[in-house]
């Protein structure tokens, strides 16, 4: 620790440790935008809402599928009734087999009404499917635009703290200019504990940790010469005495 420092000195550690305190205040701005958990939560819901979009087009394309292969089935049915009717219309074919074809137009006719019922419900299905997807894109454009805006205020803010940082940087180093390596050394092992380092001497109390020091404390501290480094007994500040 060292014995002695110039007091004017000893003072300008006030506003080095205003400047600390500011750059901590600033850095933990920036740690806790509310920005942050917005694009946190913003990001979530775009890929709950991506995973539905993917489930939704997954579910078209099975729909187009079976579509596809209902309407293989229904050209089917339609080419061998009219097959059947063109070899009824001939009147060539034995009376049995006339008979036959009889029974299996109707079959036929009963198939394709029930084909075509089955893509009548597909098409119902596939529009559902159609109105979701266009429910889900708009939800995910507007949640899209929502974390962009959220992420465009976050740079905006981050510039704004990180300027300030910067200028606040310029200031201390013109402090530290001329100051005495050894007390500078004493500032930041204090510093480093995450405590304040540097606080003023105000009637009997430490401002880097409004404690009043007890008078045993205080009778040392008046004691000692004014070029005398001198801590609180409560937090270990370097007290800066008027």
């Amino acid at each position: 620790m060292p014995a002695k420092a110039d007091p004017f000195l000893q003072r300008r550690l006030l506003d080095v440790a205003r400047i600390d305190q500011a750059v901590a205040a600033a850095e933990h701005r920036r740690r806790s935008l509310p920005e942050l958990a917005q694009i946190e939560q913003g990001s979530a819901t775009v890929d709950r809402l991506r995973g539905s979009l993917v489930l939704k087009q997954a579910e078209i394309g099975d729909l187009d599928r079976d579509a596809r292969k209902l309407d293989t089935e229904i050209e089917a049915v339609r080419t061998r009734a009219r097959r059947d009717n063109e070899r009824l219309a001939a009147g060539t074919a034995p009376a049995k087999d006339l008979e036959n074809m009889q029974h299996e137009l109707t079959s036929l006719a009963r198939r394709q009404s029930t084909l075509e019922d089955d893509a009548l419900e597909l098409m119902e299905r596939r529009e559902e499917a159609d109105a979701e997807v266009g429910r889900i894109e708009a939800e995910l454009a507007a949640a899209q635009a929502q974390v962009g805006a959220a992420q465009q205020r976050r740079d905006d803010a981050v510039a704004d703290i990180d300027d300030e940082i910067r200028r606040a940087a310029a200031e201390r180093a013109g402090l530290l200019d001329g100051m005495p390596a050894d007390l500078m050394k004493l500032y930041e092992q204090i510093r480093g504990r995450g405590r304040t380092a540097a606080g003023a001497l105000t009637g009997g109390r430490c401002e880097a940790c409004r404690m009043d020091l007890d008078r045993s404390a205080l009778n040392d501290i008046w004691a000692a010469p004014p070029d005398a480094v001198v801590r609180c007994s409560e937090c270990g500040a370097i007290l800066i005495r008027a």
